[in-house]
């Protein structure tokens, strides 16, 4: 184990208590609980190791993973798949809550009914179902021998309880989406994105620590990639926008829409980095519908997501006020309009602040939605697309 790195925090006894939490799928794998096509690497043939720690939460380990001659980043996440209340650490989940199901002499079809059912609760009835079941089947046969043993299905059913796990694998044939390249247990790998954040620079968190939030903010924009490229960037969030509205698989919610959770690789591309919070709508309507309140700050999810406190019942409402477009255009504002090209600075910031006003309870939103997200990228691509960065 002597090329594990351990973890870079204060507070070092827990730190460590979660990274070596993050290593017991090795005791798993190895009496037969679990498998995933990313077991034997770790686990037997030590050729995935961890790397640079990236994690800035003890629930949330991230280190950079070297697998043979490729680089990924390997995430173990320590999260209450049933949380929702983003402002609070989850405590790290139980080992015998992780790989209990499915039990010994479950079927396929079992098992496949009982992700079916998972989808369900989380989606919603939708008719296409069964099509993101077959996919998480092929998914879970880790060593591509046609079937899901009992462990791959144990390794499948633990991921499936992460919503960023959910929707990585439903996004996978998106742009915006890094690649999922392996798993073991609730471990999995993903691709590595060179920026791993909006604007480009990346501080030590002991750092961070000392640097006043103005100041922050003022260094992000001298760090800022040339206009044309954030343009290029910008135009790859708002695609994301698209990928997540009213989906194959429903509407999706960004409840935490902050720089950090953003990046792009050399060609400017955007990356989702950190999809944790971001939740199918159906699922999270369920889980606040009876919370109770006594103001709409009581009714706030992440950092993003907003509902109603209705004062007549003491009950938060179970619709989110701001769509995603209005949030992603309020952290682009002065992204684009810092250095943006005379001749369109204008007609940009008219269509960001009509943006950031739109609401969902606007009579026609879906309509108004798709306009002005089509404005956006009109007006950007027209500026860039004779550009080398296009």
């Amino acid at each position: 184990m002597d090329h594990y790195l351990l973890p870079c925090f204060p507070g070092t006894c827990n730190f460590i208590k979660y990274f070596y939490s993050c290593l017991f799928q090795c005791d798993k794998y190895k009496t037969g609980v679990i498998d995933g096509s990313a077991c034997s690497s770790l686990c037997a043939k030590e050729s995935l190791y961890f790397g640079k720690c990236l994690s800035t939460k003890p629930n949330n380990q991230m280190y950079l993973g070297i697998w043979g001659n490729l680089q990924g980043v390997i995430k173990c996440q320590m999260e209450e798949a049933t949380q929702l209340d983003f402002g609070t650490d989850p405590e790290p989940r139980k080992e015998i809550v992780l790989f209990d199901k499915p039990t010994r002499g479950t079927t396929v079809q079992k098992f496949k009914e009982m992700v079916y059912g998972l989808f369900k609760a989380k989606l919603g009835e939708q008719g296409n179902l069964s099509d993101l079941v077959n996919l998480i089947l092929s998914f879970a046969d880790g060593n591509k021998d046609g079937r899901v043993s009992l462990p791959e299905a144990k390794s499948a059913w633990a991921l499936l309880q992460l919503e960023e796990f959910l929707l990585m694998v439903i996004l996978q044939d998106k742009e915006h989406t890094p690649k999922l390249m392996g798993f073991c247990g609730d471990l999995y790998v993903m691709e590595r994105v060179e920026y791993t954040s909006l604007y480009g620079i990346t501080l030590p968190w002991i750092v961070e620590l000392f640097i006043p939030s103005g100041f922050r903010r003022s260094m992000d924009q001298w760090f800022t990639p040339s206009w044309p490229r954030k343009a290029k960037i910008a135009i790859g969030l708002l695609e994301f926008v698209e990928d997540i509205f009213h989906g194959p698989y429903g509407n999706f919610l960004m409840c935490d829409t902050s720089a950090k959770n953003l990046g792009y690789n050399d060609k400017y591309d955007l990356k989702m980095m950190d999809m944790r919070k971001i939740v199918p709508e159906m699922n999270l309507k369920e889980i606040i519908k009876d919370r109770q309140c006594n103001s709409d700050l009581d009714c706030v999810y992440g950092t993003d997501c907003r509902t109603l406190c209705d004062q007549s019942k003491m009950r938060c409402t179970t619709e989110v006020i701001q769509p995603n477009l209005a949030k992603v255009c309020q952290l682009l504002k002065d992204y684009l309009l810092r250095g943006a090209p005379s001749d369109i600075q204008e007609e940009l910031e008219k269509q960001l602040y009509l943006c950031i006003a739109l609401k969902v309870t606007a009579s026609q939103m879906e309509m108004e939605h798709s306009l002005l997200l089509n404005n956006l990228k009109t007006l950007l691509w027209k500026k860039i697309s004779h550009t080398n960065d296009s």
